[in-house]
């Protein structure tokens, strides 16, 4: 049977190699990852997992945006993406403040989420210095692998 962190890995290079699909039998365990249709099946014992690869996306759409930027601003948004399929939340518990709303000024390494997957709880870090223009996900929702989760203002 496969690990999760091994189908995480094997999600991760299938959707950076650019590689149609690949298939790999193990232990009696069969994976089928197809990197442009992205859907992910498992043995019939085991729920099919949906990926989608939109990592290529860099840009929002205007529409989407609280207030739309101008053309020279767009250069500027970075995207934060699910590094895995799983459900997203805001805060380390219900209780308690999101780790980041839009407006708030993050760090490099800062906390921006949780993202549940089979009962892990996965901090997601911001990877750059900005401010959040946008928070794309409701609170617990279900993301998919590569999904957008915030939307940056790099400075």
């Amino acid at each position: 049977m496969f690990k999760f962190e091994e189908i995480c890995e094997l999600i991760q290079l299938v959707g950076s190699s650019g590689v149609a699909s690949v298939e790999v039998d193990h232990a009696g365990s069969r994976v089928r990852i197809e990197g442009r249709s992205g859907v992910v099946s498992a043995p019939a014992a085991a729920p099919t997992v949906v990926v989608s690869d939109t990592r290529s996306v860099s840009r929002v759409n205007d529409a989407d945006m609280p207030s739309a930027p101008a053309a020279d601003d767009e250069e500027d948004l970075h995207v934060i993406s699910s590094p895995i399929v799983g459900t997203f939340y805001r805060a380390p518990n219900p209780d308690a403040d999101p780790y980041a709303k839009v407006g708030d000024y993050v760090e490099k390494g800062q906390t921006l989420c949780i993202v549940e997957a089979m009962k892990l709880m996965n901090e997601i870090e911001c990877d750059v210095r900005g401010t959040i223009v946008k928070v794309v996900p409701e609170n617990a929702q279900a993301v998919e692998y590569g999904e957008q989760l915030f939307v940056i203002r790099a400075s």
